[in-house]
């Protein structure tokens, strides 16, 4: 993966830090990041949602803050957080619909403090979605509804998966595999890439982004053999993409795009379908992924995996993708600043 052209600016403002659910492992990868933060570089940061969640599952030092331009001060000695809400009780493990209004009352905040600029960006924690959709969230998840705050549309919002060696976008994200074929078109596939390769150039420093295209099929169709959707959809867009003025291929035989020295000839590959980009990153990344929307006037990343009630307050939760987003929200920030 080439470098990026990012350069040295000023100082950035510490990142909002959404818990998510107080029941997950969210409150417990903050904590444990803030822990780490010599150690990894973190950028300063505060929590945003209910500290007693961190509470529940760690004994080290917090600050109560009552806005955010006082995390900076604090960071060095507590973690900051910036009290949104009161969850109720809250038991590790066992989600409820208050810890799910206080996570959806951070999310809010967080957002609105990325958006006036008090926040130099957003890191999301974990939600636990079965709860959300009982307190009145109709999204199909985070990165939705923080791009219809920030007044973005859904085909310009796009998620991309990033590892050191490895970034992914998917196309279509959740929905049946079976209904792939008919919600891919040309302006999906064109308005995506679009979006990646800006997305590439802002928040990575990357000049002129290098896109790769999987194909749908197996063989990427066999010139129809195996599926016309690289022929009919796929093709078109990416001709259409190159009178853009991109630098794209595709589409390849996604078998065989996803090894060492196939990865070195392309900055982000465009996938059709969710599985078809994430069973990569998380073959890679497991520990380390990070969620990066690009598209989106704030800088908004999230650790690639979701609550884990399961292990919730055993003190087992790896924070290596809290630590990835935290450092690539500030890598974006950085870039964007640079990038003008």
């Amino acid at each position: 993966m080439r470098s990026s052209n990012i350069i040295d600016v000023a100082p950035l403002a510490p990142f909002a830090v959404s818990l998510g659910d107080p029941a997950g492992i969210g409150p417990e990868i903050v904590a444990k990041s803030w822990v780490m933060r010599e150690a990894r570089g973190l950028p300063p940061f505060f929590a945003v949602g209910d500290a007693a969640s961190l509470r529940a599952v760690w004994l080290g030092p917090i600050t109560i803050i009552g806005a955010p331009e006082e995390a900076a001060d604090a960071f060095g000695t507590a973690l900051p957080c910036l009290q949104v809400a009161d969850a109720g009780e809250i038991v590790p493990g066992s989600p409820s619909i208050d810890g799910a209004r206080t996570a959806f009352q951070a999310l809010e905040v967080a957002v609105g403090l990325a958006r006036q600029g008090s926040a130099a960006g957003i890191v999301t924690a974990p939600v636990g979605k079965e709860q959300l959709y009982g307190v009145g969230f109709t999204h199909p998840g985070q990165t939705e509804f923080v791009a219809e705050r920030c007044g973005v549309s859904p085909h310009n919002a796009v998620m991309m998966l990033a590892g050191p060696s490895l970034k992914v976008v998917p196309i279509t994200i959740h929905i049946p595999l079976a209904d792939v074929p008919s919600v891919l078109t040309i302006d999906l596939i064109r308005a995506r890439a679009l979006t990646t390769a800006k997305g590439l150039q802002r928040n990575f420093g990357i000049v002129r982004p290098r896109l790769a295209v999987a194909g749908l099929n197996p063989h990427a169709g066999e010139n129809g053999a195996l599926g016309r959707e690289e022929i009919d959809v796929i093709r078109p867009a990416i001709d259409l993409l190159r009178e853009d003025g991109l630098d794209i291929v595709g589409p390849l035989a996604a078998d065989g795009m996803f090894h060492a020295r196939a990865r070195e000839a392309y900055d982000a590959a465009l996938c059709m379908y969710h599985d078809q980009a994430l069973i990569p990153i998380k073959t890679l990344y497991f520990d380390e992924g990070v969620n990066i929307t690009l598209g989106l006037p704030i800088v908004r990343t999230s650790p690639d995996h979701g609550t884990a009630f399961g292990i919730a307050g055993t003190d087992s939760a790896n924070p290596g993708a809290m630590m990835a987003a935290l450092k690539m929200a500030a890598e974006a920030a950085r870039a964007r600043i640079a990038h003008g």
